[in-house]
């Protein structure tokens, strides 16, 4: 981990896309299970806030309940959907609110004390 190039921060943007890659294959406790024991080590050793890690960690996670083919959101609504409305036009219909995760994952990365200020308050 600290050999990837961008220090700290290139290591935290390297794990969050192997994240939202895996959500489109596994679901998000699976995903848990293999990212947390590997690269928590490696989170905990280095500068990097934990909290703001996990944070971070849960927002990308949830995106993986919207990508396609195996987001479980989208089997939900496929499954109250009407005929008329095929998987191809739920998957784009997704797309704005994925990227919309994305776009709220990128404000939590470029400012982490929203995601410490609290935590740091209560806990000091």
């Amino acid at each position: 981990m600290a050999g990837l190039p961008g220090g700290d921060l290139g290591a935290v943007l390297a794990i969050m896309a192997i994240v939202f890659i895996l959500g489109f294959i596994l679901e998000a406790v699976e995903i848990i299970y293999i990212v947390v024991p590997l690269l928590g080590p490696a989170v905990l050793g280095s500068d990097i806030s934990p909290v703001w890690f996990a944070v971070l960690l849960a927002m990308n996670l949830q995106t993986s309940f919207l990508t396609p083919p195996f987001g479980f959101a989208l089997f939900y609504f496929r499954s109250v959907a009407p005929r008329s409305i095929t998987t191809p036009d739920i998957y784009r219909g997704v797309a704005p609110f994925v990227l919309l995760q994305l776009l709220a994952l990128a404000v939590l990365l470029a400012f982490p004390g929203l995601a410490t200020w609290l935590p740091g308050v209560i806990f000091g």
